[in-house]
């Protein structure tokens, strides 16, 4: 079976460039060297220089092992949190309930 290229848009290019830049960043400040995180990550080194570039190729499971090792795991929660926009779309489509039908007059009344 033939493996698909994936083809980003260059704003997603963008952020993922960003996010690898993150986190190479987070790597030296915690004075790590790529072969340390690649060996506590059980990747390739090869795999961890392609996180830090930002590289669609590599799995998301890989990035999820990085930020593990370098304890910021729980940052990926953060995604789609707090969803503004669909909580916007959600609430518009809300059906707004129909009030009950008026009573009808019954001989007692």
């Amino acid at each position: 079976m033939e493996q698909r290229k994936i083809v980003l848009l260059p704003r997603i290019q963008q952020i993922l460039a960003e996010l690898g830049e993150n986190i190479k960043l987070a790597r030296l400040r915690r004075k790590l060297s790529t072969m340390q995180v690649s060996e506590r990550a059980n990747l390739s080194r090869q795999t961890i220089v392609s996180i830090e570039k930002g590289k669609s190729g590599v799995s998301i499971g890989a990035y999820l092992q990085v930020l593990f090792v370098l304890g910021l795991e729980k940052d990926l929660l953060k995604v789609a949190n707090d969803d503004l926009l669909g909580r916007k779309l959600q609430d518009s489509k809300l059906l707004v309930k129909s009030r009950a039908p008026k009573r009808t007059k019954t001989k007692e009344d």
